[in-house]
């Protein structure tokens, strides 16, 4: 069988796409190559929210194609969002490829994959989809962890946001197919699951479940060998008592909070019907830290959408002074011709979005540096995931403060005489701290129950897995 890489861009949510099209590659009998140069199939799953996300993927698409050119892949794929708002753009500008996907095609990722097939997308009409347990997955993340998507779409109608256009209505797993999948996944290895989802507060809805997303974590927080339960994504008006009271009593979740809050200024959040204001959203902070001392709040922010003014953006500035979130991204208005906000008078210019970014990612600076520095001296567990590359350091890892890809890393430069495996979860003592990581020296003493034997697939086959969030510097990709 042909072999065949692939390169996933964009969120946690697109990484499940893909290895869900890697699972269903890999059954059929095709082997997985790290080498882009090597693979005679090449899969570009794509990301298109905003306009350095379509650079992005048009960018890899064409570094994809040089392999193509010179011979050695004989298929370039394109699936995921960029298809979904410009397929014919796409079969018609680049000629390198030879067949596209979109978000609701995984399952015919075989058919793409096919070297006989003189066909650039399918005829066939494509409905709604989300996997279940069932379906094929290779686990690409690092040991110990593991992403669980519970839904797929949106129905919120924020006029800045492309995502319904590209995922389709608000659609929910069957609560008992997560349930399942996770128990596979902590049985095969998984210490962490982490619940994703466009808007995880919404689980449950369609299916006429209440607090559904409390329900869940709660049957979840069950699953004997599991020590670190995480859900991203809260939608701010959603975020209800049971939530709060789950997160809280269940030693298991996470004590984080990630709540995309957008902006403070209440003109401005109208014009992007969120609604609400900063007071608002303090009085909600309060409410959940009053609940559980202790807890990691992380929000995403824009600068520079249309109409923001200089009294906007300084109600911005102060609520983040009075919030005092743990982590924090920002990014720059993107203006997206199939969004509501394309529409809007008075766009601010770039230059000054990026400066009222700049501002506000000097005052988060400042605050993660102080909070990070309050933890030197204590004795947290830490999740080990694998070598330093980054620096000259040992071994990195995360706390359970710290969500992956998004919010910096724990630097492990003593061992303290062990050798630990990724995957493992052990004490540390924090030794020191940076802007946005910390440093720490590992405890010989385990933390929760010692890994099982586990049957894990890995996809050490990807030829590259670059997720567009990033630490808390705020060069994260937004997200609902």
């Amino acid at each position: 069988m042909p072999k065949v890489g692939l390169v996933s861009l964009g969120c946690p949510k697109n990484l499940v796409d893909s290895e869900v099209m890697l699972g269903a590659l890999v059954r059929q009998g095709h082997e997985i190559t790290a080498d882009a140069s090597q693979a005679d199939i090449i899969i570009v799953n794509t990301c298109s929210f905003i306009g350095p996300a379509k650079q992005e993927s048009i960018d890899t698409i064409l570094e994809m194609a040089e392999h193509k050119r010179r011979g050695t892949a004989k298929r370039l794929v394109v699936a995921g969002c960029l298809v979904e708002r410009y397929r014919s753009q796409i079969l018609e500008e680049i000629p390198e490829v030879d067949y596209v996907m979109g978000t609701n095609e995984l399952e015919r990722v075989g058919e793409a994959c096919q070297l006989s097939n003189g066909a650039r997308q399918s005829v066939l009409p494509s409905s709604p989809y989300l996997y279940q347990e069932f379906t094929p997955r290779i686990i690409s993340s690092p040991p110990g962890s593991a992403y669980i998507k519970i839904a797929e779409g949106c129905d919120h109608t924020c006029s800045f946001c492309v995502i319904p256009q590209m995922r389709g209505r608000f659609r929910s797993r069957r609560f008992a197919s997560v349930v399942r999948e996770a128990g596979d996944l902590v049985a095969r290895g998984a210490r962490e699951l982490v619940l994703v989802g466009q808007d995880n507060t919404s689980y449950g809805e369609d299916l006429g479940l209440r607090d559904g997303l409390a329900r869940l974590l709660r049957e979840l927080a069950q699953i004997p060998g599991l020590i670190w339960l995480r859900f991203l994504y809260c939608y701010p008006n959603r975020v209800t008592d049971a939530l709060i009271e789950v997160v809280a009593e269940s030693p298991r979740v996470a004590k984080y909070f990630d709540i995309p809050l957008q902006h403070a200024a209440a003109p401005v959040l109208k014009s992007m019907r969120r609604g609400s204001s900063g007071k608002h959203f303090l009085k909600l902070l309060e409410k959940i830290r009053s609940a559980i001392p202790g807890v990691t709040l992380r929000t995403s922010l824009i600068t520079g959408f249309p109409g923001e003014t200089e009294e906007d953006f300084r109600v911005l500035l102060d609520f983040v002074e009075e919030a005092q979130f743990d982590r924090l991204g920002v990014f720059r208005y993107s203006n997206e011709e199939t969004a509501a906000s394309f529409r809007l008078p008075n766009l601010v210019p770039a230059r000054i979005s990026h400066q009222r970014r700049r501002k506000i990612l000097a005052l988060q600076r400042r605050i993660s540096r102080r909070k990070l520095k309050a933890l030197v001296g204590k004795r947290l567990p830490v999740l080990v995931e694998g070598p330093a590359a980054e620096t000259d350091l040992v071994l990195k890892g995360r706390l359970e403060s710290q969500a992956p890809e998004v919010d910096g890393n724990v630097f492990i430069n003593d061992c303290n005489g062990s050798s630990p495996q990724p995957g493992e979860f052990r004490w540390a003592t924090i030794t020191a701290s940076s802007d946005f990581d910390v440093v720490a020296r590992l405890e010989v003493e385990r933390f929760g129950d010692p890994l099982p034997e586990a049957r894990r697939i890995t996809a050490s086959g990807l030829v590259r897995i670059q997720p567009a969030a990033v630490l808390s510097s705020g060069d994260a990709l937004p997200h609902l």
